[in-house]
């Protein structure tokens, strides 16, 4: 599309992933696994696919693991190592001499069908200075929603899933919801826009920067996805995600890995070895069943000779007795039963 030749994408890629512990014990939380290819490489592709020609990756924690990642891009890219956190915002900021037309951000630990060259036509043709992508929750309360118009400073329209953005609100009460779309992690930006950012600041998008943008009337514009949308910010959303791209793999723009798809939606790779019981689960290279593994994941080269219900075990592992509703870091052996734990 006209002007996209020219765009930057920017993957931010510096969030420490708490939550993901212990999975992100030795690795950022965007190189974790999702059926088999690292999480920020999904947003990656859908830069690709827009036409963009350059992606600056920001990082901090851990960051070193994904230089390798990135050298195997088809893309031009780089990393732009944090010294200090410095926030979505601020981390964006450092490159404020290098992003002098419209850019892309995109954050790296989410999976969604974006399609990027539609967002940008809607933001030129809307005159935004950001243009954001949303996502539809039946549930809003555990989110910050958006409240949309047909026209810039006007009034909510709550069946609108494209318009100008008029307010924000994080996490509303159900009496206080006036919008079940929130954000989803992308945004089409000007330039301009990133004056605003204190220099040397750690400062938020979406606490800080965009409700700045808002307060000065300048239009914000926002367009709702469709596909699938995950933040993998919580282990159990793993599950949840990979379940997704397989239950969807005829209709969505994502690669699938060779293996089999069952008949309840479980996925085993092509080189797992599976003599045991497996159902609603996924079951990366290399793994092995022999026991049972019920509605969850076993990442690559991991071993479960007992029982594994509603849990992720990471990399290189193995379980040889009963867990329920755990997480098993890398490199770890368990051969006690367990439930609601994590282990390193």
């Amino acid at each position: 599309m006209e002007g996209s030749e020219i765009l930057k994408g920017v993957i931010m890629a510096g969030g420490r992933g708490t939550r993901l512990m212990p999975l992100t014990a030795n690795r950022p939380k965007p190189m974790v696994r999702v059926l088999g290819r690292p999480v920020i490489d999904y947003v990656k592709d859908a830069m690709v696919d827009a036409g963009l020609n350059e992606i600056i990756v920001t990082t901090g924690h851990k960051g070193e693991q994904l230089y390798s990642q990135i050298e195997s891009w088809e893309i031009s890219s780089r990393v732009n190592q944090e010294s200090s956190p410095m926030g979505t915002a601020g981390s964006v900021g450092l490159l404020r001499d290098e992003l002098d037309e419209t850019f892309v951000v995109g954050s790296g630990d989410s999976v969604a069908s974006f399609d990027i060259a539609d967002l940008i036509r809607a933001h030129r043709e809307s005159g935004a200075k950001v243009t954001m992508a949303l996502w539809e929750v039946e549930d809003p309360t555990e989110f910050g929603i958006v409240g949309l118009s047909q026209q810039n400073n006007g009034e909510i329209e709550s069946s609108l899933d494209e318009g100008y953005i008029v307010k924000f609100l994080e996490k509303p009460k159900p009496e206080e919801a006036f919008s079940n779309l929130i954000n989803a992690g992308l945004y089409i930006i000007e330039p301009d826009v990133m004056d605003l950012v204190p220099e040397g600041e750690k400062y938020d998008f979406s606490k800080q920067l965009f409700p700045d943008v808002l307060a000065r009337g300048w239009p914000m514009y926002a367009k709702t996805v469709k596909g699938i949308w995950f933040d993998v910010g919580h282990p159990f959303e793993l599950h949840k995600a990979q379940m997704a791209l397989v239950a969807g793999r005829m209709e969505l723009p994502f690669p699938m890995p060779d293996g089999e798809v069952l008949p309840d939606g479980s996925f085993i790779s092509a080189s797992a070895s599976v003599s045991g019981h497996v159902e609603r689960s996924i079951i990366l290279d290399g793994a092995s069943v022999n026991g049972a593994v019920v509605d969850s994941v076993v990442m690559s080269n991991s071993r479960v000779e007992g029982v594994s219900e509603s849990s992720i075990i990471g990399e290189n592992s193995a379980v040889h007795s009963r867990i329920q509703r755990c997480v098993i870091g890398d490199e770890t052996e368990i051969r006690i039963d367990l439930q609601d734990e994590r282990r390193p």
